[in-house]
């Protein structure tokens, strides 16, 4: 049986979702959970990969056992092995043709960014932060330059394993919380795919623009070179948050990681 699961994480205290020898990160924390569970073996695949610090609140993954339970034991038999900062959300069974990865349409991810004199404190490494006023229609401008299937070259790590630079940006909405020098702004990207870092550097040249030290248009002048040396510099992974991939409704999940489903925007829940 091929089981796919729905799964949340506080990346703070990891390195990254990818299983280390170390066993600090959120792979080796769930593999361990589910393995405890069933009494075997269990090695799972993701929807996307994600950094140390950066969180997840629907990663997407799949795996096959012979372990037979209801999904409602899978959630709540696992929990009970895993810590505090990583719980299963659902568990759904899935044809063997589907791929947690492959099968996935389109990828969604959220940046949170604190506007404050001071630094963060009690939000410390689930938001980023500027200490300068951002102006969000400078921001905006340069977004809709990125919109559309271009080569992201300048916005991808040196470390990216990602067999091409060329990806579908469908969508990149930037909206405040709160007025004055203190205040929220919340990202949202979505894509076919994304190239390791890409948001974060795309973040950091979006943050220039906002504080007024490059014009909009020179956003699109980085895309045009293809280079990562004209960008500006990889932006903290304190408020980056994977919302998780969307797949066809044909294969049964949960509303809100399908294409025709209900999927809310950021509303204030982190």
């Amino acid at each position: 049986m091929r089981l796919a699961l729905g799964v949340r994480y506080n990346g703070r205290g990891y390195q990254g979702w990818q299983s280390q020898l170390s066993g600090l990160t959120v792979q080796d924390k769930l593999e361990k959970a589910l393995s405890s569970f069933a009494d075997q073996p269990i090695g799972t695949l993701c929807a996307g990969r994600t950094d140390a610090g950066v969180h997840g609140i629907l990663q997407v993954v799949h795996f096959d056992t012979e372990v037979e339970r209801t999904p409602n034991s899978w959630v709540r038999g696992t929990n009970r092995f895993l810590p505090d900062d990583i719980a299963v959300q659902w568990a759904q069974p899935v044809p063997d043709e589907f791929h947690c990865r492959a099968s996935a349409l389109a990828r969604r991810y959220l940046y949170l960014l604190s506007q404050s004199p001071v630094r963060p404190s009690l939000e410390a490494g689930r938001v980023g932060w500027s200490m300068r006023a951002l102006d969000g229609e400078a921001m905006r401008a340069a977004a809709a330059l990125l919109i559309g299937e271009h080569d992201f070259s300048s916005f991808r790590a040196s470390a990216c394993q990602a067999r091409s630079p060329v990806k579908n940006l469908r969508r990149i909405e930037i909206t405040r919380q709160g007025d004055g020098e203190r205040c929220r702004w919340a990202f949202e990207f979505e894509a076919d795919a994304f190239l390791h870092h890409m948001i974060r550097n795309i973040m950091g040249c979006l943050v220039r623009i906002g504080h007024g030290d490059e014009r909009p248009e020179w956003i699109g002048e980085v895309l045009a070179a293809r280079s990562r040396e004209v960008a500006a510099p990889t932006f903290s992974p304190a408020g980056l948050y994977f919302l998780g991939p969307l797949y066809d409704a044909r294969w049964g999940l949960p509303a809100e990681t399908t294409l025709q489903g209900d999927r809310p925007a950021y509303d204030g829940w982190a």
